[in-house]
């Protein structure tokens, strides 16, 4: 599956549109994980464990925007974005969208 930002894949042509496709997930944090990254808060620098949360998610919610595009058969996803919410307090969603194609 060819994964894009942009309107279109270099070097091929969109010969059919197959639609809006999308995937999201919904993290929350694990207590143990929230008392170290509180206890970095105080010493300043990465905190690795959101991170390593955040890129989970972010690969879930990709994973799951491939499924749906495979499901109405395209072998693209042109446009793609990211975005993420805060749901309710220590969770957050992620969503990957964009547009399913056919390219050659």
């Amino acid at each position: 599956m060819i994964i894009v930002t942009t309107d279109f894949v270099p070097g091929k042509e969109v010969k059919e549109l197959k639609g809006f496709v999308r995937g999201s997930t919904i993290q929350s944090k694990h207590i143990g994980k929230d008392i170290m990254a509180g206890l970095k808060t105080i010493v300043g620098g990465e905190i690795k464990e959101y991170t390593e949360m955040m890129e989970e998610a972010r690969q879930k919610a990709i994973g799951r925007m491939v499924e749906d595009a495979k499901a109405k058969g395209a072998n693209a996803i042109i446009a793609v974005r990211l975005e993420t919410s805060a749901v309710m307090q220590n969770a957050s969603e992620i969503i990957a969208y964009g547009t399913a194609v056919i390219v050659e």
